[in-house]
């Protein structure tokens, strides 16, 4: 055991170690330039020409003060590199994926299985998104370097029903006021005749851009429709989801639903306010309530027709019964129409970076008459769990690839927001795999 101890000691044991992982990343990265980083490891292990560490003293150690910031410098690098390629962290903000995940669930997330992304913007503050810790609007990031869209081989590509985190697709502008906002759908609505100052918004980057969790409904070449709330995919119905939830209004005789009840089936404080406008329920919990002896009926919330859902135009859909929708496959040529021209326009000018143009009834893609186009990436149709309480693909259309930040693996910890310490701790949530 001594023996294999001192046979790590040796240097050129060490070298040949790290050296031999080196090699391994710098191929998962496909980038031979990296190949000159052994350069660096062999002065580090072997020749020693050059002091790296600075600041430790000839015996290699870092003491006191020097020490500390030793420390810290290793741990921010060595958990921004995690980050960046293997593992991070994410909380749950919103209720669009109950009962799949919970307000204050919060997460680690699995980036290799789709294989993760070298950032778009190297150059970032270490261990936040897009905000300077303790400001509202002040980036953490420079543009002074900008990388195009590369993704290293993951494990797999993304199937139908996995829950996927992805950047918000229309992220890419943010209301300074109203962060929270969708953009385009505000200046759809409102902003029609409004003229926006540079100091009213901010663009992002798109590895910069809110993250967003919902579960993939339908991948590449896929057509998907919904009818009357139950989602189709190239014309199978999607399987069943318990978790999955729709609004429903329900009448009794006028004695209330006991609390006990309400807190069986996990039903927010917040929900339970908005009784009169119907409550997000599963399948199991409105049989539930159809079982209770003040129960007079019980029934899902029809929904009106939409001018706010995808693609913007006069079609007459609602979350409950939309589409067909075909979700775009990279190299698939589609024929170009101003008829399915709204379906594909922000995909052709803004995700794939092409200068569109509409003259006298005809369509032009950087100044050529065209009446054909050819998609360079593959795109994911997106949608929540709580169906009739969800800000999805039915809103804001497709996820391009280029936004796939990865796949949950599992809650490490959970908090309700309505309770105060310790009763907020969803102790039977911890560690839970989520699916």
């Amino acid at each position: 055991m001594k023996k294999t101890f001192n046979i790590f000691k040796n240097k050129w044991v060490k070298f040949g170690t790290v050296s031999f992982l080196y090699i391994l990343f710098v191929i998962w990265l496909r980038s031979p330039l990296w190949f000159l980083g052994l350069a660096v490891i062999y002065d580090i292990y072997i020749s020693k020409k050059v002091k790296w560490a600075f600041w430790k003293d000839k015996n290699g150690e870092a003491k006191g003060l020097r020490g500390w910031i030793d420390a810290i410098i290793f741990a921010v690098i060595a958990v921004t590199f995690i980050r960046m390629f293997f593992v991070e962290a994410y909380t749950i903000p919103t209720g669009s994926m109950e009962k799949s995940l919970l307000i204050g669930d919060y997460l680690f997330v699995d980036k290799v299985t789709y294989g993760p992304r070298i950032p778009n913007t190297p150059l970032s503050f270490p261990l936040v998104h897009n905000v300077l810790p303790l400001t509202q609007i002040t980036k953490s990031y420079l543009e002074w370097i900008k990388l195009d869209y590369k993704r290293l081989a993951g494990l797999r590509n993304i199937k139908r029903d996995d829950i996927v985190v992805f950047n918000f697709p229309h992220g890419d502008t943010v209301l300074i006021g109203n962060p929270a906002m969708d953009f385009y759908d505000w200046r759809r609505t409102f902003g029609k005749n409004h003229i926006l100052k540079k100091s009213d918004y901010t663009v992002r980057p798109v590895d910069k851009k809110d993250h967003y969790v919902k579960r993939c409904i339908a991948i590449p070449g896929d057509t998907v429709k919904i009818i009357d709330g139950d989602v189709y995919v190239n014309g199978e119905k999607q399987k069943e989801i318990p978790q999955k939830q729709y609004r429903y209004r329900i009448q009794t005789d006028g004695r209330p639903i006991p609390n006990k009840i309400w807190k069986e089936m996990d039903i927010s404080m917040s929900d339970r306010r908005n009784i009169m406008d119907g409550i997000t329920l599963t399948a199991e919990n409105v049989e539930k309530i159809k079982k209770m002896p003040n129960t007079v009926n019980i029934e899902r919330v029809k929904n009106d027709p939409d001018p706010s859902l995808f693609p913007f135009d006069k079609r007459n859909w609602n979350i409950d019964n939309y589409g067909p929708v075909w979700i775009p496959k990279k190299g698939t040529t589609i024929e170009l129409t101003l008829d399915n021209l709204p379906f594909y326009k922000r995909i052709i000018d803004i995700y794939e970076n092409n200068d569109l143009e509409i003259k006298d009834s005809e369509i032009f893609i950087n100044g050529e008459k065209t009446d054909s186009y050819t998609f360079k990436m593959d795109y994911y149709w997106m949608m929540g769990d709580n169906r009739h309480n969800s800000l999805d693909s039915r809103y804001w259309g497709y996820v391009p690839e280029d936004h796939i930040v990865g796949r949950p693996m599992f809650i490490w910890f959970s908090s309700d927001p309505e309770k105060s310490f310790p009763k907020n701790i969803r102790w039977k949530r911890l560690f839970k795999g989520i699916n």
